[in-house]
């Protein structure tokens, strides 16, 4: 359900080629760049770099972040990082920038896999030399540490499901929105970083026969803060990962006036995933199709990138 695809009929070396000369020209083509970035897959780009290292001698990514500049050159480099790279390269920042960035953390570690926070991980350690996790007990503190810590472990339970249990879950989730203690709300993160999805969808159920009320509304009306955002976050990607990537990207284009970072990393991560199902959920819940949003707030090669990635029918206009 992703919007880019393996191109067909594919030539590495055809596309090295293309890119060195819009690189190495008078005036960079970024026409040029867009056409063939967007519009490989990520595999097919990796490729892309080793046909162009052989060819000239020099690193893709080193000679597009030389040759271009601001957003649109954030989008054309995060391109070229294999996902794992990607999300690890979002995540150092995110904790070694100037301020710690608690949404981007809260995005990637809420709706990853296991595998995906292994990768992630491991590429982490690679690029950085220092262990993720290391780095979000130094740089975030609190419950909201807590849970990013349990998040960043990638130990969920996966496919098991066990009913006589789930009341049981929900009895303390309940209990942890009533009572608020350090404990209480220990055992609600743990519940929900480390159960499988389909339990918590019977947890969640649960919840609502015993409280009348949905746990979303409950963690809103109980917690605040970054930690009651990461506890939504995680609610939200386990019921849909498409819905609540939707309202991130509605936010950010929307609440902040366009938050680009945010717009960049979540069209870069989910256009081999899930940026279809994005794309619909975000038309259904607000009128308007997200390439429409995109073309109101972007503008010049940086709207056609983000554009091209996120692709769009002649209705979308």
């Amino acid at each position: 359900q992703g919007t880019i695809l393996p191109a067909p009929n594919f030539n590495p070396i055809m596309d090295a080629q293309m890119l060195g000369g819009a690189l190495q020209g008078m005036s960079c083509e970024k026409d040029v760049l867009i056409d063939i970035l967007t519009q490989r897959c990520n595999s097919q780009r990796l490729m892309i770099a080793e046909a162009y290292r052989d060819m000239y001698g020099r690193d893709l990514i080193t000679d597009l972040k030389e040759n271009l500049s601001h957003h649109f050159k954030e989008v054309m480099v995060g391109l070229m990082y294999p996902p794992a790279s990607y999300d690890a390269h979002e995540l150092w920042h995110a904790l070694k920038g100037v301020d710690v960035e608690e949404k981007c953390l809260i995005d990637i570690l809420a709706s990853r896999s296991n595998m995906e926070i292994f990768q992630m991980k491991e590429a982490y350690l690679m690029q950085y030399n220092t262990d993720l996790q290391q780095d979000i007990d130094s740089e975030t503190s609190g419950h909201f540490r807590d849970t990013l810590m349990n998040l960043a472990q990638g130990t969920r339970m996966e496919g098991y499901a066990d009913p006589s249990t789930a009341a049981q879950d929900a009895m303390i989730l309940w209990e942890a929105c009533q009572q608020k203690t350090g404990e209480h709300k220990n055992m609600l993160q743990m519940i929900l970083c480390n159960r499988s999805h389909q339990q918590l969808w019977m947890v969640f159920q649960e919840f609502q026969n015993i409280s009348g009320q949905d746990i979303v509304d409950a963690i809103n009306e109980c917690y605040d803060g970054y930690f009651q955002e990461l506890l939504v976050a995680i609610v939200l990607c386990i019921r849909d990962k498409p819905s609540y990537f939707a309202y991130r990207l509605y936010n950010a284009i929307h609440d902040f006036g366009f938050h680009n970072k945010t717009v960049i990393r979540i069209l870069i991560a989910r256009s081999e995933i899930d940026l279809m199902n994005i794309r619909q959920r975000y038309k259904e819940r607000y009128g308007k199709s997200l390439f429409h949003d995109i073309k109101h707030f972007a503008s010049g090669h940086y709207e056609s990138a983000l554009l091209a990635i996120c692709a769009g029918d002649i209705e979308d206009y």
